[in-house]
């Protein structure tokens, strides 16, 4: 069971079909130059955004193998925009609180949007990881137009920042495995709401949410966690909150990467079923 709690995280809302025309991934180090990071991916100078400048933090960032890419953010970027093929995409956005007048709860807290629709209301990063500490959220993205928009909108205190951005197309993340997850009350009604889950360590933050459809929430097996830069004993927390934002289902586990093995998986399916709030 921890093994396919572990597997189920890191594929979260990724069940996404091939696409016929194929999109290099998009990686951009938001305020900052070129970058080669650990696992060697190159990461693009800033480019795509509509306002604001770049800026960098005042201290050593912790919590990640590839600190330089949060060395520099784009200040209150109002969006990035990049031109793709159209089809499904994982998103995964780079955060760092490093400013010493907004090491503090609300001291900067922004929407983050995706083809404009909020996938991250109110966000702030110093609630979530605190001062100089790394913080990756992943969400996915439908593009039906040719372009795939984010959103940093603000909200209150300091303006929106964000550290460093990467697209992969759906047939480009290193998925294993179908998962098919099912959420119902007693009475066979199904659960409306999210999936929300977070995987932390000493060397990585990783967070998202996948809304259920009809009651399922359904997406691939990472079949890879090293391709993360996860190598080390790590914690996960998965919730199903409903849309009041209770929550209904909660697990957390401590995990070992390298105590997983997918060889012989070929799908998967979990069914739970919540009492009513």
């Amino acid at each position: 069971m921890k093994k396919f709690l572990y597997l189920l995280l890191f594929g979260m809302g990724a069940c996404l079909p091939a696409i016929a025309q194929a999109q290099a991934p998009i990686r951009v180090n938001c305020g900052g130059p070129n970058y080669t990071d650990s696992k060697g991916d190159v990461w693009q100078a800033d480019f795509g955004f509509k306002q604001g400048k770049p800026l960098a933090i005042r201290n050593q960032v912790t919590g990640t193998p590839d600190p330089v890419l949060f060395a520099t953010y784009h200040w209150n970027p109002g969006t990035y925009s990049f031109q793709v093929p159209d089809g499904k995409y994982q998103v995964n956005l780079y955060f760092v609180e490093g400013t010493a007048t907004d090491e503090r709860i609300g001291a900067r807290v922004f929407n983050v949007s995706v083809q404009g629709t909020v996938v991250f209301p109110t966000f702030d990063i110093f609630s979530e990881v605190g001062a100089n500490t790394a913080l990756i959220k992943t969400t996915t993205a439908s593009v039906t137009n040719g372009t795939l928009t984010i959103g940093l909108g603000y909200v209150s205190g300091a303006e929106p920042q964000v550290s460093a951005i990467e697209i992969l197309q759906a047939n480009q993340t290193v998925f294993g495995p179908s998962l098919t997850l099912s959420f119902k009350y007693p009475d066979g009604s199904p659960v409306t709401g999210a999936l929300n889950y977070a995987v932390s360590s000493s060397l990585l933050s990783f967070q998202g949410s996948q809304s259920l459809v009809n009651g399922f929430a359904e997406c691939n097996l990472f079949a890879n966690p090293s391709a993360m830069g996860i190598s080390t004993q790590f914690q996960v927390t998965l919730s199903l909150t409903d849309t009041s934002g209770h929550t209904l289902w909660q697990m957390n586990l401590g995990m070992n990467p390298a105590q997983v093995n997918l060889t012989a998986v070929q799908t998967s399916a979990l069914n739970v079923t919540v009492q009513k709030m």
